[in-house]
């Protein structure tokens, strides 16, 4: 992809989960096996929220799943569908303003098969 030929936007979507694990799990699945996101990062948080009526004080992960904009509907799809919430947060946030050489990069980890193959 040449700087005169980026064609895609960025996209940052961010999601909360229970534990750890599950987050990891479900990346390493996005990011590794299925390509649709370039990176994950995630830190702990503590959220307070209305669940069923009741406060929540809870302990979570909060992920920022970055791809491109042609795989974000793919990515939303396989998030809801493997996500441990009933309800998970699905936020999309488009990068306006990003450098070349990330969305260059995003774009080539996502749209590169494992064997240098386009998808």
């Amino acid at each position: 992809m040449t700087k005169d030929k980026v064609k895609q936007n960025g996209i940052i979507l961010i999601s909360t989960f229970s534990d750890e694990q599950s987050l990891i799990d479900l990346s390493n699945i996005l990011v590794n096996e299925k390509r649709l996101c370039a990176c994950v990062n995630y830190t702990p948080i503590k959220s307070i929220y209305m669940w069923r009526s009741v406060l929540q004080h809870e302990n979570e992960f909060i992920a920022f799943f970055k791809t491109t904009e042609d795989l974000i509907d793919t990515l939303k799809t396989e998030i809801k569908k493997n996500h441990p919430y009933e309800v998970p947060e699905i936020v999309v946030i488009k990068m306006n303003d990003v450098s070349y050489e990330y969305l260059d990069w995003m774009y080539k980890v996502t749209h590169i098969k494992k064997n240098n193959e386009s998808r």
